[in-house]
């Protein structure tokens, strides 16, 4: 850039530009934060004056220095006053950002912008901390939106990839747009190299059972031998259970077969129209119920353990609460992944969930309909929007790339609609009321619930990273259950905590026998492990899965092979 007086005015003019989009996004945030964060209120809650003015202060202050240290490196003094991304922000890390002092300086004032959108909302009072943190998720999403990376006229990497590509990229772009569009989503790999059944969900198996809103899937042995007491898992219905069998090395139910179980697992339907009618109710009967009298009397066994994954672990349990009701004593032991029973704490997708917006979803759907994919799959996003959202608006729309091939990203886009009524009992219920924990309070087919009475052993797994499922709300299964509990801690997140291969042996997870203190005093008391927890897991269940005998193929006289695994039911799209 050239140091004339022409020049440096211009770059003033940014400055001084840069400096009111701060307060433009503080005023786009107040005015959200009036219509959607504070829907009852009129007008932004008050802030304190003097806690604002010495905020706009610093603010001022930092952007004054910012732009004076952009100036001394153009003359080649150095840099006296630096803004760095947070730790994993990668959205800057290109050397465009910093080759050219306009970008450089552009991108550090966003920086100073969100710091300041954040902090402002810290001096923001509310009324309690499910309302500050709505503000904190909400600030974030316009932070995020707003980022220079997102448009074409201020990313410096999208005008350098169309000088390179003499605009080839630009017309790619704008092709991935319309193909986008046309799909109704954001493409995030390229779902031309997968298959469910071909090169993912392939541990082979067959179909012995299914009804109206499951099919039940037996695994074929892969050991000479085989523990009498048969494993059944229940995937959550909010996705795909192909998540828990991506390819073989990485795959949770091959491991499972490998460690000498005889595995079932309830594969749920993705609900069309005429599935609008199911209920919370209908889930139990014709999910786990009907799956343990199936494996039940497949392998002729009085009982089975069970492992339940996020909600199909709150469904799983609630279901053998039914049967516990009903004199059943079926299940041995339970293993619980990233599950909540005690829903006080629900991290920030309880954000979505409040009267107002629950009585409109039951005015719409409650009686009947669909909750529908897109809706569940743009929450699940925007929790995560510059990973799962604005990276790939960059990257497919302003670079024209095509997504990469990435396994986990096609499972997350293979979503699944939710019956209207199953849905609204559920967020009014558990999420909204916080009804399971409570011995009595909830009716489910017909009995009254109380998950104390549930007393086999247990195994609890949360991961510490965990934006959906918090771990210490998962602790809170141990007060709720009436069994020995063993609560195990994995390391990362709700999926790469818990799809963490033994074979690979990355990462690590925290035990403690002691759970009688609270979530935080356990893990003071912790040992980590290094490595995957499934070892652990697979040592609790061994003692578990009863005497070997010599391993049966799928199904039996009555329960006949209906066709090869993962079925058809795992392979319908949501429309």
């Amino acid at each position: 850039m050239a140091q004339g007086s022409n020049s440096n005015d211009a770059f003033f003019g940014s400055a001084m530009q840069f400096m009111q989009a701060g307060q433009n996004m503080t005023q786009q945030f107040m005015d959200y934060l009036g219509k959607a964060g504070n829907p009852a209120a009129a007008v932004p809650p008050a802030v304190d004056p003097q806690a604002l003015t010495a905020l706009q202060k610093q603010f001022m202050d930092q952007q004054m220095s910012l732009w004076q240290s952009v100036l001394t490196r153009q003359q080649g003094q150095g840099d006296s006053f630096k803004v760095s991304p947070e730790p994993g922000d990668r959205r800057f890390s290109a050397s465009e950002w910093r080759d050219s002092p306009i970008y450089d300086y552009l991108h550090q004032a966003y920086l100073l912008n969100t710091q300041y959108l954040k902090e402002l909302v810290e001096v923001i009072p509310a009324e309690d901390t499910k309302a500050k943190n709505r503000m904190r998720f909400l600030a974030r999403q316009v932070a995020d939106a707003m980022a220079p990376s997102n448009f074409a006229a201020t990313n410096p990497e999208f005008i350098q990839r169309a000088l390179d590509t003499k605009g080839q990229s630009i017309t790619d772009g704008i092709n991935n747009l319309i193909k986008d569009f046309e799909k109704g989503r954001i493409s995030m790999t390229d779902e031309s190299v997968f298959e469910v059944g071909g090169n993912i969900a392939n541990t082979e198996g067959a179909v012995v059972f299914e009804n109206e809103l499951m099919q039940l899937i037996q695994y074929t042995p892969l050991t000479p031998k085989v523990g009498t007491r048969p494993l059944l898992v229940v995937p959550p219905c909010i996705n795909k259970f192909y998540i828990m069998d991506l390819q073989p090395e990485n795959s949770l139910i091959r491991f499972m077969v490998e460690q000498g179980n005889t595995v079932f697992l309830v594969s749920w339907r993705n609900p069309q129209e005429d599935h609008g009618h199911l209920t919370w109710d209908d889930y139990l009967e014709h999910g786990p119920i009907a799956a343990l009298h199936v494996v039940q009397d497949i392998c002729k066994v009085k009982q089975v353990n069970a492992l339940g994954f996020c909600v199909g672990g709150t469904i799983l349990t609630s279901a053998l609460g039914v049967l516990k009701a009903r004199g059943e004593d079926i299940v041995a032991s339970l293993t619980l992944l990233t599950t909540l029973l005690d829903f006080s704490d629900t991290g920030e997708i309880g954000l979505f969930i409040d009267e107002q917006g629950l009585a409109a979803r039951e005015a719409s759907i409650g009686q009947g309909g669909l909750l529908p994919a897109r809706d569940l799959a743009n929450t699940f996003s925007f929790l995560r929007a510059n990973d799962l959202v604005w990276n790939y608006v960059t990257g497919n729309y302003l670079k024209g790339q095509k997504p990469q091939a990435f396994d986990l990203l096609y499972w997350n886009s293979d979503s699944t609609n939710l019956p209207g009524p199953f849905a609204c009992w559920y967020m009014r219920n558990l999420y909204n009321d916080n009804s399971l924990r409570v011995a009595g309070k909830l009716e489910m087919c017909g009995t009254k619930l109380d998950l104390g009475t549930l007393d086999m052993p247990v195994y609890l797994l949360a991961t510490r990273e965990d934006h959906i499922v918090p771990w210490q709300s998962a602790y809170q299964s141990t007060r709720i259950l009436g069994g020995k509990i063993r609560f195990v801690l994995g390391a990362s997140g709700h999926i790469a905590g818990v799809i963490n291969p033994a074979s690979k042996n990355k990462r690590s997870y925290w035990t403690n026998d002691d759970v009688k203190s609270d979530a935080e005093g356990w893990l003071t008391a912790a040992a980590e492990q290094k490595g995957s927890w499934w070892n652990d897991w697979a040592a609790w269940l061994k003692p578990l899965a009863g005497d070997l005998r010599a391993p049966r193929k799928p199904g039996n006289t009555k329960y006949k092979p209906i066709e090869p695994a993962p079925g058809r039911y795992v392979k319908e799209r949501a429309v």
